[in-house]
C-alpha cells in the first residue's frame, strides 16, 4: 500500500471516529449547555433532563442532615448585583456533601429535573468562585476614599 493510501486511510478513520464521538454525544445529551433560569422557565420542561445556571440566594441554604438533602433557592441575578431572590427556584440537591465554594451568592449551576410541583430536584451542583478581577472591583470599592 502506497503512502498516500495510508494517509487516505488513517484520516478516514479519525473523521468517521470523531464522527461517531459527536453524534453518540449529541444523543445522549452530553453537549448541553446550562439555561439561565429565564431560559429555563420559558422551556417548562418538567420531568427532562436539565442544567440550570444561577445564583444560590442568600440566606436560602438548609441543611437536612436526617434525610441527607440540602435545600436550597437559585436565583437568575447575581444578589452582590442588586439581584432579587422572589422568584428564585426552589432545589434539593439528595446529598449533604456540596462543592467547598457551594454558599450563599455563589455562582455555579445545577442539574436535574423539574417536578410538576415546580420544584428543582438536583442530582449534581457546582459551584465557581469570582473572579480576581470582581473580588479586586470589591475591595477597591470597599476601601475608604483618601
Amino acid at each position: 500500500m502506497g503512502k498516500g493510501a495510508q494517509i487516505l486511510v488513517g484520516a478516514t478513520a479519525v473523521a468517521l471516529l470523531l464522527g461517531w464521538l459527536a453524534w453518540s454525544g449529541l444523543e445522549e445529551g452530553t453537549f448541553r449547555y446550562y439555561q439561565s433560569l429565564d431560559e429555563f422557565r420559558t422551556d417548562g420542561r418538567v420531568d427532562q433532563a436539565s442544567r440550570v445556571h444561577g445564583y444560590v440566594s442568600l440566606g436560602s441554604i438548609e441543611r437536612d442532615v436526617p434525610a441527607k438533602e440540602i435545600r436550597f433557592r437559585v436565583q437568575g441575578v447575581a444578589p452582590h448585583a442588586g439581584g432579587s431572590a422572589a422568584d428564585a427556584l426552589p432545589v434539593t440537591f439528595a446529598s449533604l456533601e456540596a462543592p467547598a465554594l457551594f454558599k450563599d451568592g455563589a455562582e455555579g449551576g445545577v442539574e436535574g429535573r423539574l417536578s410538576a410541583e415546580g420544584h428543582f430536584h438536583a442530582t449534581t451542583v457546582s459551584a465557581k468562585s469570582r473572579s480576581r478581577s470582581e473580588a479586586a472591583e470589591r475591595e477597591k470599592a470597599s476601601a475608604p476614599a483618601s
